[in-house]
């Protein structure tokens, strides 16, 4: 499709100035962000045949100076948002106007920008206070004090019917405090309390808003005390406005499924499948196989086989399943829920892969060569009945030679499955994805709801297998999809962003190591950094540094590959019970091969770009909630803990302060700037670091400390510190100069019994968002 891009320059202006400045060639990409490539800035300006090679110098220096960033093939400004986005409506202007920001805005990287909503005109989808919209951006329009303008694609998730908080008796009357900051507090009618409390957590709906002043609410539903844990993720569900109540329409269409039967389907019942999974998992959606392969041209190859259950058979497109799938997203797994995609019947009974139980599924037979490269694969529509259900540490204990209660059917199968990985794990190696070792802690919680222990699971090879092998089904949903020309979801990760790479550049600097410039980027650039790093003191740190350098994952029509699988196609394919995702490839996958009914529908290229959009904003979504309970649980957990010392590491540093992560609990807290010591502390940004100018006193990421806990607030999920670690000393040359203001005063920080470090705890969920989430 033809482009059309702003200011296009006369031929007159090309006889006169034929090259542009570096100024034109960035009010083009800030004119027409996600749509600038060199192709289109040459076109734009004229530039032709030799002209091509200084342009590519310019854009190679923007980029480097970190003007610039490479986003999916095209060029925007740095802090620039991508043209298609989702927002989050925040209120209106003294004009009247809705305003916006960036669903997706960490606090690392500044102010978030802002923007207003054009009005509609009685035309498409209208927005309030409180939605979250798909929107496309322009710059034209926008208005002093905005960036953009945002016109509206589709309303994703309205203002929820009901707003969750604390209900206060406070002398103007009873009120609601939001668990949303955003909100603000909410007047409650007098004779709409319904034996609410003071400090008990409610549910409240709107009941008339007036011109001027507060909206006033009615109280539907007392949940509890905030001392009951099982509220805690009920918190994160509405405040995030995750759908948890299926409508009766989907219950009934779910409740009135029929087993699926033999039509169109191979016979695979005799097939020794096996599934590998935690040992809490109720739903079971993918099943492996392998043998060793007796083609003689093929010797100490491997043929292996992945079966997923065939959730096409049950969910049609359009249904209430189906449409209720697509708001949904994918499920959200809570320490103490879970909130599915799908209603049980269809994902803990009908399309789960039940140990001797017949069950459809769609399976990918893979042949591999001795040294793990794929050679060929095979899509299947089948019938299959799951030979043992294992766990993951059942699993391992056959690998690592003990005896496990399995025939011996089962245990022959977990030995050729065992070989199969080895020659797989070759290929891995020599195909180096991005390898980071940030181990993720786990809360176990008590019969009561509260947190009994918070655990690191150890990462067996067993979890590792599994994983590979999903990897190579993935990748073969895709190659087949994009061999026969059928549309298709894809899962991309995009590369570093230029001025992330650079940021990475000035970071290593500082610790005397260096980072490659141009050339084609892998994976294993990173990962040659990280071992000259391993086991020193600044190992952890640098895979830190090297993971919010990373881009996030995400769900696209169009393919730009996978970088940190380093993989050039790659579609989610093996767990369609609980993204929706993947339950688009499998009906790609069912149409492009006529395996049957369930296949795609007709015109739903012109779609796709808006489902992966959504699905992409529900992952997103799914994140934040889930991260969100976490640290309400912890909070609450420690409440009662206050002035207690722990140990942790520095797991992000702002102009504000730092964030802090404890090693007992892998909890986040806050030590606000002006509580570090008597001495103005100076954000370095390249050393990711904060440095005293006058004594050096250095604080860095990664860092190793002893912090003291000074507040603890569980609806906000948040802790606040006191730093007890003195930071190591910067050498004076390499020290900031004086950057302060004048009449600005020096802060100092309450050293240990000098009394008590001042400020209110930080609600935003620290340690740097982005470095969660990075899921593949």
């Amino acid at each position: 499709m033809e482009l059309t891009l702003a200011k296009k320059p006369t031929s007159a202006t090309r006889t006169e100035r034929p090259f542009p400045t570096r100024e034109e060639v960035l009010a083009f990409i800030a004119e027409n962000p996600g749509e600038s490539g060199k192709r289109e800035i040459s076109r734009a300006f004229g530039i032709k045949g030799a002209d091509r090679i200084p342009l590519k110098a310019l854009l190679k220096d923007l980029a480097e100076s970190g003007a610039i960033d490479k986003r999916r093939g095209s060029l925007i400004r740095s802090g620039d948002l991508p043209p298609v986005t989702v927002l989050e409506v925040t209120g209106r202007d003294r004009d009247g106007e809705l305003t916006a920001e960036p669903a997706e805005w960490f606090e690392e990287q500044g102010p978030a920008p802002k923007v207003l909503v054009a009005r509609g005109h009685g035309k498409g989808p209208t927005a309030g206070a409180g939605d979250r919209i798909l929107a496309r951006l322009s710059k034209e329009g926008a208005g002093e004090g905005y960036a953009y303008t945002a016109r509206i694609i589709k309303l994703l998730a309205a203002k929820p019917a009901t707003v969750l908080g604390v209900y206060r008796e406070t002398p103007r009357g009873p009120q609601l405090e939001p668990v949303d900051r955003k909100q603000k507090a909410l007047e409650i009618e007098r004779d709409g309390i319904k034996g609410a409390k003071d400090g008990d957590l409610v549910s409240v709906t709107v009941s008339r808003r007036g011109r001027y002043g507060m909206d006033l609410a009615r109280v539907t539903e007392v949940i509890g005390s905030m001392q009951n844990e099982k509220a805690v993720s009920l918190i994160a569900i509405l405040s995030h406005d995750i759908p948890h109540v299926f409508p009766d329409d989907v219950i009934a269409e779910a409740d009135k499924a029929k087993p699926a039967t033999m039509k169109d389907r191979e016979d695979w019942r005799d097939l020794p499948l096996l599934t590998i999974d935690p040992a809490d998992a109720k739903d079971h959606d993918d099943a492996v196989h392998a043998v060793a392969d007796d083609d003689p041209d093929n010797a100490g190859g491997f043929v292996v086989t992945v079966a997923i259950a065939d959730v096409a058979a049950y969910v049609t497109p359009g249904s209430p399943l189906d449409r209720e799938a697509l708001v949904r997203g994918n499920s959200v797994y809570f320490p103490d829920r879970v909130v599915p995609m799908l209603p049980e019947r269809i994902s803990n009974d009908l399309c789960s892969l039940r140990e001797d139980e017949d069950r459809p599924a769609l399976a990918v037979r893979m042949v591999f060569s001795a040294d793990g490269r794929k050679l060929s694969h095979l899509f299947h529509r089948v019938m299959m009945r799951s030979a043992a259900k294992l766990s993951y540490t059942q699993a391992q204990d056959a690998f690592d030679g003990k005896t496990i209660d399995a025939d011996r059917r089962v245990t022959d199968a977990l030995g050729v499955l065992w070989d199969a990985y080895k020659a797989l794990r070759r290929g891995r190696d020599d195909r180096s994805p991005l390898e980071l070792d940030l181990p993720e802690r786990r809360l176990v919680l008590g019969k009561d709801g509260s947190i009994e222990r918070v655990i690191v699971p150890e990462r067996l090879e067993s979890m590792r297998l599994i994983e590979e092998f999903m990897i190579q089904a993935n990748v073969a949903a895709a190659e087949t999809l994009e061999a026969k020309k059928s549309p298709l979801v894809y899962r991309i990760h995009d590369a570093p962003s230029l001025a992330k790479l650079e940021a990475l550049r000035d970071f290593l600097r500082s610790i005397d190591m260096t980072f490659p410039k141009g050339g084609n980027l892998r994976p294993s650039n990173f990962n040659q950094i990280l071992s000259r790093v391993r086991d020193t003191e600044h190992d952890h740190l640098l895979h830190e540094v090297v993971l919010r350098t990373q881009s996030q994952a995400e769900y696209h029509p169009e393919n730009i590959g996978h970088f940190g699988l380093n993989l050039r196609r790659y579609a989610h394919f093996t767990s369609p019970i609980r993204r929706y995702a993947d339950l688009i490839v499998h009906r790609a996958l069912v149409g492009a091969l006529k395996l049957g009914a369930g296949g795609l529908p007709k015109g739903i290229e012109a779609d796709l770009p808006e489902i992966a959009a959504q699905i992409s904003a529900a992952e997103r979504r799914a994140m934040a909630a889930e991260r969100d309970t976490v640290d309400r649980l912890v909070a609450h957990w420690l409440a009662d803990r206050v002035g207690a010392t722990f140990t942790g590491r520095i797991a992000g540093v702002t102009r504000a302060g730092l964030f802090v992560k404890l090693d007992e609990t892998g909890a986040d807290g806050f030590v606000p700037m002006r509580s570090l010591g008597p001495d103005y502390f100076h954000f370095d940004e390249a050393r990711r670091a904060v440095i005293g100018q006058r004594t050096g006193e250095t604080h860095r990421l990664g860092d190793s400390v002893e912090v003291k806990l000074v507040e603890a607030v569980p609806l906000a999920g948040a802790l606040r510190f006191e730093l007890l670690t003195e930071g190591k000393v910067t050498a004076k040359k390499d020290r900031p100069a004086d950057t302060r203001t004048p009449g600005r005063n020096k802060v100092g920080r309450a050293k240990p019994g000098r009394g008590k470090a001042k400020g209110k705890a930080k609600a935003g969920k620290a340690g740097g968002k982005a470095a969660r989430g990075k899921r593949r």
